[in-house]
């Protein structure tokens, strides 16, 4: 039964000899102990294997021998380091530093990760279900071309007159969504992509903000014909996002099915009608507009 299981979920990947194979491991948001990533090498070492370090921030072992499975995986558990997921489910969270050692950054993306990962990680599904998490619109996880994706975003403001109009933000505003005019700065809000970095630049401390929020997109994609995700909603504590991320994660159990990638399938499936339920269940005090 356990030799089933490991062929048909989870990281066991047939390699294109088709005796071998790459054991891709649970790393979640890429952090990982010393101790931990000494014990991979040691594994790799035991078995004489490779290891290959891949896109969504975790690792695989390469060329494993069929024989060795059973162990290589039970080795890994005990590393503290376990299987990973590639099929049709919810495979590795990826984040990026976060709060935790970002200048730019939002939010708190580690710990977001850390606890999605914990609640939805290798969760059947009828497709493969990405979830990524950037701190900031600078999308270092390019968030927006996963199946879910979470940004941090801030909108800013500023009080009126109290600006000295020295137009520092204007030269940190990577968007030209801020000009000076008479003395006074103007924000464009349709440029705007409320990355906050105009808040952080003032001298003066004058540009204020909103709390941070959490942009969530659903039916991104990269690949051949990468497609950006759509918005979701955006709200205001993590709490939400979990309770969203929990919605989306059964509706697409219940509505998708295997043959289609799920970007290409929304419309099919109702996305825009089950969006507008999910948004009304919601408390309206945690639902941020304008983004």
């Amino acid at each position: 039964m356990r030799k089933f299981a490991l062929h048909e979920k989870g990281g066991i990947i047939q390699e294109m000899d088709g005796e071998r194979y790459t054991v891709r491991i649970r790393i979640p948001a890429g952090i990982i102990s010393p101790e931990q990533m000494s014990g991979i090498c040691r594994i790799a070492d035991k078995f004489k294997v490779g290891i290959h370090l891949t896109t969504r921030q975790t690792a695989e072992l390469i060329h494993v021998r069929h024989e060795d499975l059973e162990a290589v995986v039970e080795a890994l558990e005990q590393n503290g380091t376990p299987l990973g997921a590639e099929k049709s489910e919810i495979v590795n969270v990826t984040a990026c530093p976060g709060t935790d050692r970002c200048k730019y950054a939002q939010m708190d993306s580690i710990s977001l990760a850390l606890a999605l990962d914990k609640k939805h990680f290798g969760r059947d599904m009828p497709v493969k279900a990405r979830i990524a998490i950037s701190a900031c619109p600078n999308s270092c996880m390019s968030e927006r071309l996963n199946e879910i994706g979470i940004t941090g975003v801030v909108r800013p403001y500023r009080i009126p007159g109290t600006c000295t109009g020295c137009g520092t933000c204007t030269h940190y505003c990577r968007e030209n969504a801020i000009v000076i005019r008479n003395g006074v700065i103007h924000l464009d809000e349709n440029k705007c992509v409320h990355c906050g970095m105009c808040i952080a630049c003032c001298p003066f401390h004058i540009i204020k903000s909103d709390p941070p929020a959490y942009h969530i997109t659903v039916g991104g994609k990269r690949g051949r014909h990468p497609k950006v995700g759509k918005h979701f909603v955006t709200v205001k504590s993590p709490e939400t996002v979990d309770l969203c991320i929990e919605k989306i994660a059964y509706w697409i159990y219940r509505k998708a099915w295997g043959d289609l990638l799920l970007p290409d399938q929304l419309d099919d499936i109702g996305f825009d009608k089950f969006r507008e339920d999910v948004i009304s269940s919601l408390p309206e005090e945690e639902i941020v507009t304008g983004y």
